[in-house]
C-alpha cells in the first residue's frame, strides 16, 4: 500500500468565509473519489488544524500500490476536482508519498 499526503495552504487574498467555502468545496470534491477510482481504498481530507498548524487544509489518501497512485494523478474525476476546487484557491502545495 501507498499512502499520498497533501498539504495545501490557502491564498492570502481569501477572507475567512471564502477560505471555509473552499474547504468545503475541497473536501466534498475529493472526497466524492471514493470509490471512484480504482486502485483508491480511502481518502479524506482534513480542515480543522490546531492554531498551531501553518497550513489549511490536509488530504490523507491510501492506494493499493504506487501504479494506483500514478493512474489517480491523471484519472479525468481527480483531475476536474483538483482544476476547479483546489489548484485556483491553494498558494502552497506539499506532498508526502510513501510506501506502507
Amino acid at each position: 500500500m501507498v499512502k499520498h499526503v497533501i498539504l495545501w495552504k490557502l491564498k492570502d487574498e481569501l477572507d475567512p468565509q471564502q477560505k471555509e467555502q473552499v474547504k468545503a468545496g475541497i473536501i466534498e470534491g475529493l472526497e466524492s473519489l471514493r470509490g471512484k477510482i480504482e486502485g483508491l481504498m480511502d481518502i479524506r481530507v482534513y480542515t480543522k488544524g490546531l492554531s498551531s498548524s501553518n497550513v489549511d487544509v490536509m488530504l490523507d489518501s491510501t492506494f493499493e500500490s504506487e501504479e494506483a497512485l500514478k493512474a489517480y494523478s491523471v484519472h479525468p474525476a481527480h483531475v476536474a476536482v483538483a482544476n476547479s476546487k483546489v489548484r485556483p484557491y491553494t498558494a502552497v502545495r506539499s506532498c508526502f508519498d510513501f510506501q506502507l
